[in-house]
């Protein structure tokens, strides 16, 4: 098989509170829970959340190892932008908020101008850009 543009991506990246990111990612957001495993289900000793549209090429996967944590490091360029073809919605913005995400500026002024950023509980960022991504 070929590497190309069908290929589907998870994004992997560790998570202090899996409760908390699946509260902010799938309440919030509104992606759903692809698969969960706990330390020991045959997955060595990693807990595992994966989260993502049903028909999207991508998921991310949060990681959380209890015995061996990784502390997130996300810099304020450590962004997943959802390019939203439109205006953001400022309910999807208050659910985003109410579901332990927080409305930073970028360091960035395209997407300030173009977009909202919201930290996620790991501290990740999540840029809603209300260009669609072929005018990006």
């Amino acid at each position: 098989m070929p590497v190309n543009g069908r290929c589907h991506i998870r994004v992997a990246r560790p998570s202090r509170d899996l409760a908390a990111a699946e509260r902010f990612w799938a309440g919030g957001l509104g992606l759903g829970v692809l698969w969960r495993a706990e330390g020991g289900a045959g997955h060595g000793e990693h807990d595992l959340l994966m989260l993502g549209w049903p028909d999207a090429d991508w998921h991310l996967e949060l990681v959380r190892a209890p015995a061996h944590p990784v502390e997130p490091r996300p810099t304020d360029e450590d962004l997943l932008v959802v390019y939203v073809d439109g205006p953001v919605p400022e309910d999807l913005l208050a659910r985003l908020e109410e579901h332990g995400g927080k409305r930073v500026p970028s360091p960035n002024p395209y997407w300030n101008e173009w977009g909202v950023t919201v930290e996620d509980p790991d501290g990740y960022r999540l840029v809603l850009c209300e260009r669609g991504w072929s005018n990006a």
